[in-house]
Parts: C-alpha cells; structure tokens; sequence
C-alpha cells in the first residue's frame, strides 16, 4: 500500500486511540503514510483515572496530555501534527446558549471557515487520499468534535479549489472521506452482557443508555468495517497512554483484547464522501482507490 496517505481528525489527544486506532495502526503497518491531526491540546481535560487525580497533574494538563500523546503516536506507529488550539471544555449548558458558556479563545468559537483554512493547509501539504473524521453529531456532541466535523466538511470541499486561498498551497483533492463511529451499542452490549453472564460488574451500561436514546441504531450507517484485530494491542497500548484519561476500571478497558478479537475485529465507519465508485459494503477504506497513480 505504499503511496497511499490517510489523514485522521481529532479534536483532542485520546480521540485517535478510541476512534479508528487499530485501523490507523494497521494501515501504518502496512506501508500506508498516516498523519492524526489533533486540534487542540486537551488543556481542559477532566482526570477520568483516579490513580491519577493527584496533585500537580491537573496544574500541568498540557505538558502531561502531549507527553501522553507523544505515547499514544507511538504505540500506533504513526505520524502526528498538533493543530494547536485551547479545548474547549465540555460546559453544562444549564438552560445557556452554548456559545455563552464557552471560554474566550477556545477551538469551538473559531469561525468554521478560519479552521477549515487550517485543514485545508494540513491537507494540502499532506495530501492524503482518505480523510476519516467525525459525523454531524461529533461522534458525541461536544463543541469541539462538532468544530472537527464543520471545519472538515468546508476543508474536504475547498482544499481542491484553486481559487479558494491560493496561498495556503498547491490545491489537492482527497478522494474518500469517512466518519469514524468508534462507539457502536451492538458492540457494547455484546460485551456488556458477556460480563453479567459471567457475574463480572459491566461499566457498559451508562454508555449504552447514552447511545441508544442519543444516536440510535449507529450500525445503520455504517458502510466499511475493517478487520484489524491484529492491531486490538496496539489500540489498547495508545489508550493506556493517556493515563488522565483512560480509566482501567473502566468501559474501554473492561472486555481483554483477546476477547475483543474474537467477538468483534473490526472498526466501524461510514463512507461519507466519495470521488470514486466503489461498491458497499466495504472492507477496506481504500476501496476504489488502491490504483490511483501517485501525483
């Protein structure tokens, strides 16, 4: 697969390793140029792992979330860039506009357009042939995965033209452009139920009342399913390197890899855009496009 390039966009460090990452780590492995880009720095973070809720973590988010990051990229195998935006946060709108809660300066009070310029960049200094971002929801709708999904749409659409900022490079058009759907109610309650069956707590339940009632029947949409068992170790190993974020207690942790690839060893996406045919279902997210002669 050697010229092929992917580009994934997050919104912060964490998002690669829970959306699509054994994909990523696949496709890395196999000769494919993969570049995640993370929007903001994830300063806003709360600390989800209490083995972590200690002093001096909180007062030095930054510095320790890119030190986690720099870990996650390596237990992926893949190339990473920082967009270099603030998070966000994820505000309680408590009857506010949202747009009132959130702080000054944040990724989400960015004007579309002025990201979608900075993508636009990445994308034509990177060139990638497949795009895999977030869906109209976010994956789940905080402000800055909503930010991801508006900016990347203007971005998929404008980095081909010519005559949309010249100056930010010589234009190039991605070819497929996918949304990750890392979290699937099927696949939490097939393991869901494989921990009450064998009378082991299950941290899946809140998730899957979020889910169902919130995004409903995800499958539904999906279009590629890519088998990457395989690469379940590597996924596991960039979600244990965000230790502020990843609890091992639990949902991303509480079913074994060797389970995981049993029951379920594929990730999920949806085929969002396509400049090419290509027949559905997939299997592979360069589907129609492995030819393509390197320009």
């Amino acid at each position: 697969m050697s010229g092929l390039r992917l580009l994934a966009i997050h919104a912060h460090p964490d998002d690669e390793s829970s959306k699509g990452a054994a994909t990523t780590a696949k496709y890395a492995a196999e000769g494919v140029e993969v570049l995640v880009l993370t929007c903001t720095g994830g300063e806003r973070g709360d600390i989800i792992n209490p083995a972590m809720d200690r002093p001096g973590v909180k007062e030095n988010m930054k510095s320790i979330r890119h030190e986690e990051m720099a870990a996650a990229v390596k237990a992926l195998g893949v190339k990473h860039r920082w967009l270099g935006h603030i998070d966000s946060g994820l505000p309680d709108p408590e009857g506010s506009p949202m747009r009132e809660l959130l702080p000054e300066g944040c990724f989400a009070l960015i004007p579309d357009d002025e990201v979608a310029q900075e993508l636009v960049q990445v994308i034509r200094e990177f060139r990638p042939h497949v795009i895999v971002t977030y869906d109209e929801n976010g994956g789940y709708p905080h402000p800055d995965h909503l930010m991801v999904h508006r900016a990347s749409m203007i971005a998929w659409e404008k980095a081909g033209d010519p005559t949309y900022h010249p100056e930010l490079g010589q234009p190039w058009e991605p070819i497929k452009l996918y949304y990750s759907h890392g979290f699937v109610f099927q696949r939490m309650k097939m393991f869901h139920d494989l921990l009450v069956k064998e009378g082991k707590p299950s941290p899946y339940a809140p998730m899957m009342e979020r889910w169902e009632k919130g995004f409903g029947d995800i499958m539904a949409r999906v279009t590629t399913q890519v088998e990457c068992a395989d690469y379940f170790p590597n996924r596991e190993a960039a979600l244990r390197a965000h230790a502020t974020q990843i609890d091992p207690a639990g949902a991303f942790l509480a079913t074994p890899v060797e389970v995981q690839q049993r029951l379920w060893p594929t990730e999920e996406f949806e085929l969002a855009r396509t400049r090419v045919s290509t027949s559905l279902p997939e299997d592979d997210l360069f589907a129609g496009i492995d030819e393509v002669e390197e320009t």
